[in-house]
Order: structure tokens, then sequence, then C-alpha cells
């Protein structure tokens, strides 16, 4: 009899995520003995290189054979408490005095199948395939949530309200705070591998960035003993003992005096600065606390800062999408090129981005087998609330912070008004922002197309992700990052899409065909479908819906979605017209 043959390693890695996503569900109540390791598990870090389950086994007693790389914290469910029902009683609430509530049972609830609080919706149009891509879940990462007023708390408790409605409370997370939700959308242009990669790596990115510029909660303070200790924190402790360093290897007292977040900051820009060139040679983000980059040819430069102001959210963002575009384009140089055979047989390209490829969070590998040339928007929104009621409650508090490169685009419909209020503006060249950012540096790179259009060396968008060819020119990753509080039921619903939607309809269209769904997950479907039907260049169109406190109210403002009815029948009468077809 021939010897049994092992699991593939895709089969390894998916039957670890699966127990393990068993045990931080089964586990989650703060009841249960084990609770402690599953929340150390759970928070454990993956490293922004190559990482081994073997740590992870520690916990989840798993062979050392069956050590592969691992994946990020990142799921595309949340944990939820509700209320349990009177004839079926949740079994594990009553297994001792220890269970914290015996109404409560513990669940799982898969995002992208909560059709009454999120809704996706694609769609290839026309072209030959579908270079759109989207992601949808939860990431751990501190909250950053405002604190709502001391009086509100006091007079009315949201989470006593959700229970008392029948309604259940979103799980903290393992670093002790609410879940901070995560919902983003890329628009690849040239091919899908730069969206896919920053799908299942951008919020690796994030919450790498979090951990390693040390991103404190807004939620608790540095003394909560709530807060987990610095060893379960920290991979490197879980498994290599503490080794003093030595004599011969001491860290010089310039570098050590340093923070490491600020070191890190600068550590990013010195490597933009000397693998790319160009316009990074000057490149500083607003958001970044550290001193301008010193010159060679500088006899004094500035001496490195000793202490820090505290980091920010935009820092971390920011910190994020650079790192995360730097390691995609310098993986792509490294790579053969199939269009060109001489350079393929070189492992650096002639734009002179010389820089060593980097593995992404996850320590999988970056792209296919040939270089990349394209590139990808993205538009990032993330929601922290300041207590364990969800955000879609009419009477929670929340915050959102969206993040956006390129031409996707972000909007919240206001319940008082109806209107779209618009979170994100488009990166063009011809915008009065863009144009002034290009022309300090590149006075003659800005061309006018045929349509009358400003395009940068042939590119419609200034920012975005890739784009290794135009990289040197100005074409940038640094996202624009808006923070906007939510009131109770202030907004009815959040709206994300790419182009191939938001180049087709206005703003009011979107949000007053939401508006008249009756699920997310229907707003997101019509929208798609009209745009497809009315669009005249036939785009990859893809949008999410995103419950908010006001959805049951969301046309009770302004005109409802009466108010761009007769534009919208009259386009779609246009568009099933045959003689316009051809037009």
């Amino acid at each position: 009899m021939p010897p049994r043959s092992r699991p593939s390693a895709v089969r390894q890695t998916a039957l670890l995520d699966l127990f393990g996503d068993y045990v931080a569900t089964f586990f989650h109540s703060p009841g249960h003995p084990n609770y402690q390791q599953t929340r150390a598990l759970s928070t454990y870090p993956c490293r922004p290189r190559m990482t081994s389950l073997a740590k992870t086994s520690r916990f989840l007693r798993v062979p050392s054979a069956l050590c592969l790389p691992s994946r990020r914290n990142f799921h595309n469910y949340f944990v939820s408490h509700l209320p349990s029902a009177s004839l079926f009683p949740d079994s594990r609430s009553t297994a001792g005095p220890s269970a914290p509530n015996r109404d409560l049972t513990v669940v799982r609830i898969p995002l992208r199948s909560a059709k009454h609080h999120f809704g996706v919706a694609v769609s290839r149009g026309q072209r030959i395939q579908n270079e759109d891509t989207n992601q949808a879940g939860t990431i751990t990462m501190p909250a950053f949530a405002k604190r709502p007023p001391i009086s509100l708390v006091r007079g009315q408790d949201a989470a006593a309200a959700a229970k008392a409605a029948g309604i259940g409370t979103t799980a903290a997370s393992a670093l002790g705070d609410p879940q901070v939700f995560y919902f983003a959308v890329f628009d690849g242009h040239g091919g899908t591998e730069c969206s896919d990669f920053l799908r299942d790596e951008l919020h690796g990115y994030i919450e790498q960035a979090a951990a390693d510029l040390q991103l404190q909660s807004s939620l608790q303070k540095k003394d909560d003993p709530k807060k987990l200790p610095s060893s379960l924190q920290d991979p490197s402790t879980l498994s290599s003992p503490t080794i003093l360093p030595q004599h011969d290897h001491e860290v010089p007292p310039s570098e050590s005096s340093t923070p490491r977040p600020l070191r890190l900051q600068s550590d990013l820009l010195q490597e933009y600065r000397r693998t790319i060139g160009g316009y990074w040679r000057r490149f500083r983000p607003s958001c970044f606390t550290i001193p301008p980059i010193p010159s060679s040819r500088d006899p004094n430069p500035p001496p490195p800062l000793t202490s820090q102001g505290p980091i920010t959210l935009e820092t971390v963002l920011t910190y994020a999408f650079l790192r995360a575009d730097l390691d995609f384009v310098t993986a792509q140089a490294r790579k053969p090129d199939p269009d060109d055979p001489y350079v393929a047989d070189f492992p650096l390209n002639k734009d002179e981005i010389l820089g060593s490829p980097q593995l992404p969070p996850s320590g999988h590998g970056i792209g296919g087998p040939h270089r990349f040339k394209g590139g990808s928007t993205a538009s990032v929104a993330l929601i922290s609330t300041p207590s364990s009621t969800p955000f879609w409650h009419p009477s929670a508090h929340a915050t959102i912070a969206v993040a956006h490169v390129g031409d996707t685009r972000v909007l919240l419909c206001e319940t008082k008004t109806g209107l779209a209020v618009p979170l994100t503006a488009d990166h063009r060249p011809s915008s009065p922002t863009e144009s002034r950012r290009l022309r300090r540096y590149l006075s003659d790179s800005l061309v006018t197309d045929s349509f009358g259009e400003e395009r940068l060396h042939g590119l419609a968008n200034s920012r975005s992700f890739g784009d290794m060819g135009s990289k040197r020119i100005g074409v940038s990753a640094e996202p624009d990052i808006v923070r906007v509080d939510l009131h109770p039921a202030q907004y009815s619903f959040m709206v994300l899409c790419s182009d191939g939607v938001s180049g087709t309809l206005s703003d009011q269209e979107i949000v007053d065909i939401v508006k008249e769904a009756g699920t997310p997950e229907e707003g997101a479907r019509s929208v798609v479908e009209y745009a497809t039907e009315v669009s005249s260049d036939g785009d990859n169109a893809t949008c999410l819906v995103v419950r908010l406190g006001g959805w049951e109210r969301r046309c009770e403002g302004g005109l409802g979605s009466m108010g761009t009815k007769e534009v919208r029948e009259m386009r779609r009468a246009e568009a099933e017209d045959p003689r316009r077809r051809g037009r």
C-alpha cells in the first residue's frame, strides 16, 4: 500500500486558519478560563518579514511540521453579543458563575452575509476583465473614536439601550477596545496584480504600522490595566529569550537616542530618496513628525530628535500606504520584463528603482513572476466606536477615518437633508492642489490629450499605488485623510465606489438610488446595475454600501429619493433607445 501523501501547504494553511477562527470565536467570552490565552493569540501580530506559525503553535499545540507562513490578524466577520432566546438559551452561558451574562450569546457574523448591515456589488462592464477589488472586515488596531460627552453617557447608556431593543453589541477586540471596521475599494489599471495585492495586504500594513509606530488608543489611558502587557504585543518576546546587547554591537548614540517611530519614518523617506529619487528627494509628508532630510552638501545637518509628540492615526495611515507602495514597486523592479528581452536579463529596471524587495506582513510574495507596470487607486474607510454599541445603531457615536488615493470615492448620506456628503476628492493632474504639487518640481510633465484632459506621463490620476514608470516624476501613494465624527443617526449610510460608478453618476444620484433600496446589498446592486446601463464607456463598476445609524430614516430628509428621480428615468430611457446606442 503506498504511503499516505502529506497535505499540501495551501490545505495546511486553510485548516489552521479555520481552527484558529473556531478558537477565537468559541473562547471569546471573558468568562472562559482560556480567555487570556485566546486574547494573546488574536493579538499576535505578524512580523514584516517571513513569519512562522511556530510561535502561534504554543497556543494551538500544532506540530512543528505544520508551521507555515502566517496570515495577518484580519477577519471578514465581526463578533457580536446577541440576546439569547428564552426557549434556546446559550449552554455556555450557564456553565458557571464566571459567565458574564446569561442573556447573551456570542456569535460570529460574516460581514458579507449581513445583508442588513453591508452590501457590495461588482460588474465587469464592457471590459475584458474586472480589475476592481474590494475588502471588508475588522482590523486589529487601537481605537481612534472620539469619546462622547459625559452627560450623554450618564443620561443614556447606549449599550443598555441596544440590549433593551434586542440588538446585539459588538465584542471587544484583542486590544481591549471595540472592534474597528475596515472597508475598502481598489480600482486597478493595467491588470489586477496591484489591486489584488492591496486587497490582501493593505490592512496588514496598517496593523503593522499601528504596532510599530506605537499608536495609542483614544479610549484607554497609558496605565489602563485592561491593556495587554507588552510581552504579549511583541512577538519577539514570545519565543526568544531576552539577549543583552554586546559592547561590540551597540547602537550608536545618535540612533539610540531617537525614538523608534521617528527612526522608522526617517528610514522610509531615506529609502524612497535612495531607491526612486527624482521627486522623492525633497518629499516629506506633512503628518510625519521628523525634521527635513539633511542634504549631503549641508555641513551642519540638524541634530536627531530625542523626543516625539503623540503618534496620530494620520501618521499611521500615511506610513502604511507609503510602505506598501514602496514594497510593491521594489518587488516589481527585481522581476524580468516580458516586453524587453534585454532588460529581462538583468534584475534592475531602467527607471533606477534599485531597492531590494521586501515581503508584506503576511509573508507571501508580491505579484506574479513578471514585472507589473500598472497600478491601482484606493479608498479605505475605518470606523471606530467609543463603546460596544455597533456603529449602525441609531443611538451610537462613531468616528470614520477615510484614506484616499486616486479617483475612487467615498460618500455619506446626511439624514436631516438627504444630501450626499463627499469625503474624497479625485487626484487629477488638473486639480489645483495636485497641479501646484507637481509643477513645483516638474513643469514639463503635464500634457493635455485630445479630449482636453490633463495627464501625467499618460496617467489620468496623479496619485496611485504602483505605476513604477511614473514614480520618479511625482506619482505618489500619499493619502488624503479625513476624519468625521458621527452623532447618533446623523448619517444614513456610507457608499464606497470605483470610478466606473462615480464617473457615470453624480453623487446625489448614487445616494438617491440607495435610498430606494430595502437593504444595503440591494442598494449596492441597484447602483451598479444603473451605472452599467447608462455608462458610455463600460468601465468596471464596484459599489459598497454600509449601513449607519440613520438608515431607517434615509428618505425623510429633503426630497427623499425623488430629487433625481426624473433625471434618472430620462437617462435610462436614452440608454434604452436603439437610435442612441451607437453614439
